[in-house]
């Protein structure tokens, strides 16, 4: 089974830093080559740039949670969520098929969904009992 994990190209789990502009404000990245070339892919199905589709990853985050926490593994989390729904084909893997173009609720459908944000309601405590 590792061989299969540890035959990978070393490059592909280099981390590389990128300077990314999110409304004015440069802010540095830090990903995993690997991370760097699926956001390209995705990128480029709907004809944009990374700096473009990490923006807009950005806002749409805060729109839908109010805030964004760890933003470079969020995005290390949408591309590993990407190549699972092209792997369970949820999402066609022709990368001329633009992600804009898919029925979100069609792909999303049967998915397990994170409970909306409510910024009125502190976060529920989670207590852990061992059982013997």
């Amino acid at each position: 089974m590792c061989k299969i994990f540890i035959s990978a190209d070393p490059s592909s789990y280099e981390s590389r830093t990128r300077s990314v502009r999110l409304h004015g404000v440069v802010t540095s990245i830090r990903l995993e080559n690997l991370h760097w070339s699926v956001l390209e892919e995705i990128a480029g199905r709907d004809g944009m740039t990374v700096a473009q589709l990490i923006e807009k990853l950005y806002d749409e985050l805060v729109v839908e949670r109010g805030a964004v926490g760890n933003f470079s593994s969020f995005l290390r989390v949408c591309a590993l969520r990407y190549e699972n729904l092209i792997a369970d084909g949820r999402i066609p893997r022709d990368p001329a098929v633009p992600i804009r173009s898919l029925d979100t609720d069609r792909v999303l459908d049967g998915l397990a969904r994170p409970a909306p944000h409510r910024p009125d309601r502190p976060a529920a405590s989670v207590s852990h009992k061992r059982t013997h």
